[in-house]
């Protein structure tokens, strides 16, 4: 068997066996099939597709290419995944929040990938934090406070660590068997007995369309399901970005806010939505128990000591969260609108790009971003403004970046004369 036969047979649109595709994955993963073979394959699927049971094939046998976790000495485990977004600072709400509430969140989460941000990055943000634990530190620190995400490790579904960066920087993101195998190996590797999917349509996000969205959430439901997961997932918009600060530690400060009580908006409400549905399936509650539960977690306070406590646990000092002091870029500048109009909308992906061109996200595969840069937006989907109106905030630690990235922004603000009636929706459509 040769990939070069594999790669020639996915281009002409035909199926791949069972066997042939575990040839790609176990040559890639040990270094037998080079990057340029990978990605001549990856675009190949991009353009092909796959049916059904390559993409359970796929997702099989990224997860069992390394070690794959037993959580089962834990009760009640959890977790969450994004498809990816602008201004997604949801893992860093949901987790405390449900560790109060007696879900254990055993998490490992990936980085920066393309336009839209990750967790790890955003974690390590904070100063201290440490998000390389050994296996036996992560499961005591479950156990004693319910509550720990730590990067993915390179044992864990390690074809798909190799994919997951290659794609990256191929143009092969896009993909539905490729987001939908790379999500659930890992998710089914790490070994949480409930898992919930956010699943993003629109600008911002690799499904354009929320139908495209839908056949991708039930494409991973159906992966977890089958393999004896409680599943669920949202789709959700991401025609604007979710929270109004973008950027790692911006996220950060934006999620503290949300977990204080002292913020409302759309970020707030996914968070709720998708924690209330963790907890009815882990817990095998009422829809309306969960979001009481939910709501009381936040509102009480609790929730954010838990997220206190989580943060020292893995070595963050919390004196920079408490007395607000987290670290953003020292050169600044405003970013004003040109015209008058209602906010129509945004490219959500292009509000991305300016968060990266200001050194938050990553061109190549080994950048290492500027936790510090990012943005702050200052308009809401719908609203009124103004010519010279300030519409975001920008953040960086390399003053030669805020002409690209004030350019790029400018170009993702969409106006119209009048008020706007049909803004997408934000909860498109939950599955259970």
């Amino acid at each position: 068997m040769r990939i070069f036969d594999i790669i020639s047979k996915k281009r002409h649109g035909e199926k791949l066996s069972d066997e042939e595709i575990k040839f790609f994955v176990d040559g890639y993963t040990c270094g037998d099939v080079p990057d340029y073979q990978a990605a001549a394959l990856c675009m190949a699927i991009c353009c092909r597709g796959m049916d059904e049971e390559e993409v359970s094939a796929l997702t099989y046998h990224m997860m069992n290419s390394g070690d794959t976790v037993d959580l089962s000495a834990l009760p009640c485990t959890a977790d969450k995944h994004s498809t990816g977004g602008v201004g997604d600072l949801t893992s860093l709400v949901i987790a405390p929040t449900l560790a109060t509430l007696g879900v254990n969140i055993a998490k490992m989460s990936g980085r920066g990938l393309g336009h839209t941000g990750g967790t790890i990055d955003k974690l390590e943000s904070i100063p201290g934090f440490c998000t390389a634990l050994t296996g036996e530190q992560f499961m005591k620190q479950v156990r004693d406070i319910g509550v720990a995400i730590i990067g993915q490790t390179a044992d864990l579904a390690p074809a798909d660590k190799k994919l997951y960066a290659l794609r990256d920087v191929t143009a092969t993101v896009e993909s539905l068997p490729l987001i939908a195998s790379s999500i659930m190996s890992k998710k089914l590797a790490a070994g949480a007995e409930t898992i919930v999917l956010d699943v993003k349509y629109g600008s911002g996000a690799f499904m354009k369309t929320p139908e495209d969205a839908v056949n991708l959430a039930d494409a991973m439901v159906k992966i977890g399901r089958d393999m004896g997961r409680r599943m669920g997932a949202l789709v959700t918009s991401m025609e604007f970005p979710l929270g109004r600060k973008i950027g790692n530690t911006l996220e950060v400060i934006e999620a503290v806010e949300i977990l204080r009580g002292e913020l409302e908006g759309d970020a707030k409400t996914v968070c709720v939505n998708l924690a209330a549905n963790i907890l009815s399936l882990a817990k095998n509650i009422p829809m309306d128990e969960a979001f009481d539960a939910v709501n009381e977690a936040i509102n009480s306070g609790r929730a954010y000591e838990k997220f206190l406590t989580w943060i020292a646990a893995q070595g963050g000092d919390v004196s920079y969260i408490k007395e607000n002091r987290l670290p953003v870029g020292k050169f600044t500048r405003e970013v004003v609108s040109a015209n008058d109009g209602y906010v129509s909308g945004m490219d959500t992906e292009r509000v991305g790009l300016a968060s990266c061109m200001l050194g938050a996200g990553r061109v190549t595969k080994d950048d290492e971003p500027d936790l510090s840069a990012g943005l702050v937006l200052h308009i809401n989907p719908g609203e009124k403004i103004t010519a010279g109106q300030s519409i975001a905030t920008l953040y960086t630690s390399d003053e030669g970046k805020l002409d690209g990235a004030e350019k790029m922004l400018l170009s993702s603000l969409k106006l119209s004369d009048a008020p706007v009636e049909d803004m997408p929706t934000l909860i498109y459509k939950v599955i259970r």
